[in-house]
């Protein structure tokens, strides 16, 4: 144990302190940031404590409030991530937790080009343009092309390019190229709510800019090859893109998705109960810890059912880019898992990368 630094972890318990003369809440990941936060108790003079079981393997965000409602930084604890909504959270990893080795640039890995572009959004998305950013892995093509919605935040905060260097060299999975693709900010809900205008645009937009620029499979020689990508409502989008166009997207990977919410359950429950459907392989995780989980466990049976490959997992942890960079690697190896016929690597450009 660390008394000075918080909270103080364990086993499984993990003790969040506060000096001060008044005592402050926690509210967090644990709570799926619902309800109340949870007070912290008078443990002596100036002293205040709150104890609380965790999952051993878990990661934890979480923020503390004075007696006002106002956010106040936990002196003791200098971990932060950014919440996506312009502030930060506290962080921490329980004793058997820790953030994926992928996340890191491994030694010795050759590196994917990243190029930025936009694109015309016609009547298809908001705004005249959107912004695109490509991935051209290492590697000879042809590959399959991977579009990751909420572009930016995959870029940024979980830190795909890396990942997926890394895995690639580790031949933990087969060469992809990625399309990240920006979200339409305020029009976010309604673009990734099974928007067929969304799918139109991924179709007639996105999908003829990665095959002007990067070498990929040619999905009408490879039907389904290409894959979609996203979390939370984006989650929710990329089934619905590759449900509705699967000879195209043949692949999903979906972290902690919107299907279900205050008992209102999205089309891809119905999609899901079609018959005689195009197989998809889906990659569906979700946080322990979030309300959202019910709607993963009850859709996941409904694909397999329907004949499709389905994995689907439930990680300790919450509604954030840092668990779901973590469990990434997870589900990329199971959307496209190494394949023993190797391309040859790519020589490494001088110049145009993007990091």
């Amino acid at each position: 144990m660390d008394a000075k630094r918080t909270p103080v972890i364990d086993g499984d318990t993990a003790t969040f302190l506060w000096h001060g003369r008044n005592g402050v809440r926690v509210h967090g990941d644990f709570q799926d940031w619902r309800g109340e936060p949870l007070p912290l108790e008078r443990a002596g003079p100036n002293l205040w404590a709150r104890t609380l079981t965790l999952p051993r393997d878990a990661y934890v965000e979480y923020a503390l409030f004075d007696a006002h409602g106002r956010r106040v930084r936990d002196p003791l604890n200098p971990r932060v991530s950014d919440n996506g909504f312009g502030d930060v959270n506290h962080c921490f990893y329980m004793p058997e937790g820790g953030p994926t080795p992928f996340s890191r640039r491994l030694p010795g890995v050759p590196r994917g080009q990243l190029t930025r572009h936009t694109v015309e959004t016609e009547d298809q998305a908001v705004g005249a343009r959107r912004a695109v950013t490509l991935y051209a892995p290492p590697v000879e093509g042809p590959v399959p092309l991977g579009v990751v919605l909420d572009g930016e935040d995959y870029l940024r905060r979980a830190r795909l390019p890396v990942l997926v260097d890394n895995l690639i060299a580790e031949k933990r999975m087969s060469p992809v190229a990625l399309a990240f693709v920006a979200n339409g900010a305020e029009a976010r809900t309604p673009e990734y709510t099974c928007s067929e205008a969304t799918v139109r645009f991924l179709l007639n937009a996105v999908l003829p800019l990665a095959k002007r620029e990067l070498p990929l499979l040619d999905e009408r020689l490879h039907p389904g090859a290409h894959a979609v990508l996203g979390a939370s409502y984006g989650g929710l989008m990329a089934l619905f893109a590759a449900q509705r166009a699967p000879e195209v997207f043949g692949h999903v990977l979906a972290q902690s998705g919107a299907y279900s919410l205050e008992g209102w359950d999205f089309v891809v429950f119905e999609l899901a109960r079609r018959p005689q459907q195009r197989p998809l392989s889906v990659w569906m995780d979700c946080g322990g810890f979030e309300g959202l989980l019910e709607g993963s466990r009850r859709l996941a049976p409904l694909l397999t059912s329907a004949g499709h490959r389905v994995a689907f997992r439930e990680y300790s942890g919450g509604h954030n880019y840092p668990a779901w960079r973590d469990d990434l690697p997870r589900g990329l190896e199971f959307i496209f898992p190494h394949s023993p016929t190797s391309h040859p690597r790519k020589k490494q450009p001088g110049r145009g990368q993007v990091r």
